[in-house]
């Protein structure tokens, strides 16, 4: 009944407009009560990584890097055969997402995207929509090429380590009123409009989507969730959009290159619900040829920490309807253009409305000439509490971020094998050729391989694993 009771609240919000969806959205996710002590968590954790790093670093043997996540899951030699280890290591607000963890491996065969209605077995788009938790793998590199949005159902995981997956197209990602995803090691680039089509959102439902935005990956009335270690770029929209009572978001290991309006966080200055946002931002490197919004916040608490900003045209990070943003340990490198050296922009907001907004700098590094504005009356006691822990200087930039984006992309230090063993704990191991493909971002280095010669073997074999997915009825 109540599983009925969701696609009915679906097919009203897909047929209206936003401010109307917002009317049925009878519950919206619920934010964590003290955000200050998440903050703190994250620097103690880095804190402790670094420290060990540093005890450690004439041992050679040792793997340590002092990012947190990376730590978590790296460390171990037999990470493809652990693979859903990775779901214990978020950091932030984003930490309880647990993505397909506990479920089935599902291995995605079928680049194709030829059905939004009724997606054929194997296709990654008949994988996001099932009911159950998936862990989605990929046996080597991959280029989906989407004809419509991608919309993801709850519990999944999109693992993309040991390949170079690519997705483009239509729409791209999409995650709406859903929770529970980790979307981790993919290239997401070259996101266009899509729409006025049916699309297909769960095995019993599918509905009419108007034009979309174009975003990377946009989130809609979603919670728990997790970013990481992925390559965005070159889209019609947002790279990552999160908007209409979002939460529970962490957004690491990305990098971002080649775009105007990188993230949007908050639906509108008067969505009241958007308050209750809170995003955590972490060793993210903000590359080349960025405009603004990194991010642009309304409402909400945005903690921005330990990332590179590399340079930027107009601002870094900007907001309005006064957003909470917490800012440590960051690395600020202005751009030449003497007047676009303040790292952050209150959006149409005359100077008296957002003084007392809580907006502050701690740790961060200002590089070029590049300069943070912070504001907040009376907020000094309530940081002092709340950072008792001293966030690591920004100096160790380099070292946090330096695996930032896809692993594998390119000429960057991301150094990680292919796919060596089977996805369920051992097994017959694939890998992949050296075939060229034609598609690449702006962190590929080259063109990308398509799958090898034994990748007919590898269909053989994941056909006895379909067998725990049989199709369900496409209504």
């Amino acid at each position: 009944m109540l599983y009925m009771n969701h696609i009915v609240l679906l097919f009203l919000l897909t047929s209206s407009s936003p401010l109307a969806i917002s009317t049925f959205n009878l519950t919206f996710p619920v934010p964590h009560p003290n955000p200050n002590e998440v903050a703190q968590d994250v620097q103690r954790r880095v804190n402790t990584s670094v420290s060990r790093r540093q005890a450690l670093q004439n041992d050679e043997s040792a793997c340590l890097t002092g990012n947190p996540i990376d730590d978590c899951w790296k460390c171990d030699p037999d990470w493809p055969n652990n693979r859903q280890r990775l779901a214990d290591c978020a950091i932030g607000f984003g930490q309880y997402a647990l993505g397909g963890k506990g479920g089935e491996y599902y291995i995605v065969t079928d680049s194709s995207d030829d059905d939004a209605v009724t997606p054929k077995p194997g296709t990654l788009r008949y994988a996001v929509i099932q009911e159950e938790p998936l862990w989605i793998v990929f046996p080597g590199n991959m280029h989906i090429k989407l004809k419509q949005e991608l919309i993801f159902n709850s519990y999944k995981t999109l693992d993309g380590r040991g390949a170079n997956v690519h997705i483009t197209g239509g729409g791209c990602i999409t995650l709406q009123y859903i929770s529970n995803v980790i979307i981790h090691n993919i290239h997401i680039h070259h996101c266009y409009q899509s729409g006025e089509a049916n699309v297909r959102s769960s095995p019993t439902h599918y509905g009419w989507r108007t034009e979309s935005d174009g975003d990377g990956i946009s989130i809609f009335g979603s919670k728990d969730l997790w970013i990481d270690h992925c390559s965005l770029s070159h889209c019609k929209d947002g790279l990552i959009d999160a908007v209409m009572g979002s939460t529970g978001i962490t957004i690491s290991n990305n990098f971002f290159s080649h775009h105007n309006e990188v993230m949007l966080l908050g639906h509108s200055d008067d969505y009241e619900p958007d308050s209750g946002m809170q995003v955590t931002i972490a060793f993210n490197h903000f590359g080349e040829k960025l405009v603004q919004r990194m991010p642009r916040c309304r409402r909400g608490y945005i903690h921005v920490v330990n990332n590179d900003f590399t340079q930027w045209e107009m601002y870094a990070i900007g907001g309005s309807g006064n957003p909470t943003i917490n800012s440590q340990g960051n690395r600020y490198t202005a751009p030449t253009n003497r007047n676009a050296k303040e790292v952050t922009k209150r959006v149409d907001t005359a100077d008296g409305d957002w003084k007392g907004w809580n907006w502050r700098s701690e740790g961060d590094v200002m590089v070029n000439g590049a300069f943070f504005v912070a504001s907040g009356a009376g907020a000094e006691f309530r940081y002092e509490k709340a950072y008792s822990v001293e966030p690591k200087s920004a100096v160790l930039i380099d070292q946090l971020t330096m695996h930032s984006g896809v692993l594998g992309a390119g000429g960057r230090d991301n150094n990680l094998g292919k796919w060596s063993s089977g996805a369920n704990g051992g097994g017959i191991g694939f890998d992949s050729g050296d075939d060229d493909d034609d598609y690449s971002d702006d962190m590929s280095g080259s063109n990308m391989p398509l799958l090898s010669a034994v990748f007919s073997l590898f269909i053989a074999m994941s056909s006895f694993l379909f067998l725990y997915f049989k199709p369900p009825p496409m209504l």
